[in-house]
Protein backbone atom coordinates (compact mmCIF):
# COMPACT_ATOMS: atom_id res chain seq x y z
CA UNK A 1 0.00 0.00 0.00
CA UNK A 2 2.95 2.53 0.94
CA UNK A 3 5.02 1.74 -2.38
CA UNK A 4 2.13 2.74 -4.35
CA UNK A 5 1.30 5.66 -2.73
CA UNK A 6 5.30 6.52 -3.26
CA UNK A 7 4.94 5.28 -7.24
CA UNK A 8 1.81 8.03 -7.33
CA UNK A 9 3.46 10.56 -5.66
CA UNK A 10 7.06 10.37 -8.03
CA UNK A 11 4.46 9.89 -10.80
CA UNK A 12 2.64 12.74 -9.96
CA UNK A 13 5.49 15.00 -9.50
CA UNK A 14 7.24 13.87 -12.99
CA UNK A 15 4.18 14.90 -14.99
CA UNK A 16 3.41 18.04 -13.08
CA UNK A 17 7.52 19.26 -14.44
CA UNK A 18 6.73 17.78 -17.82
CA UNK A 19 3.24 19.84 -17.86
CA UNK A 20 5.35 23.14 -17.03
CA UNK A 21 7.63 22.46 -19.30
CA UNK A 22 6.28 21.72 -22.19
CA UNK A 23 3.27 23.70 -21.35
CA UNK A 24 2.22 26.99 -22.93
CA UNK A 25 3.91 30.33 -21.23
CA UNK A 26 2.50 31.80 -18.63
CA UNK A 27 5.07 35.13 -18.87
CA UNK A 28 3.61 38.25 -18.50
CA UNK A 29 6.19 40.53 -20.49
CA UNK A 30 5.19 43.46 -22.05
CA UNK A 31 4.91 43.88 -25.92
CA UNK A 32 7.14 47.05 -26.15
CA UNK A 33 9.00 46.30 -29.70
CA UNK A 34 12.45 47.37 -30.26
CA UNK A 35 14.09 50.32 -28.40
CA UNK A 36 16.29 53.35 -30.37
CA UNK A 37 19.50 53.76 -29.23
CA UNK A 38 20.19 55.98 -26.56
CA UNK A 39 24.64 55.92 -25.85
CA UNK A 40 27.18 57.31 -26.69
CA UNK A 41 28.65 56.39 -30.27
CA UNK A 42 31.94 54.26 -30.61
CA UNK A 43 34.89 56.84 -30.66
CA UNK A 44 38.05 54.87 -32.00
CA UNK A 45 40.70 57.07 -30.33
CA UNK A 46 38.70 57.04 -26.47
CA UNK A 47 39.18 53.14 -26.88
CA UNK A 48 42.92 53.15 -27.02
CA UNK A 49 43.39 55.58 -23.46
CA UNK A 50 43.11 52.47 -21.22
Amino acid sequence: MAISRIIASITQYISEAAMRIFGPNDDAYPNIGVQPFTGEPYKKGSAEIW
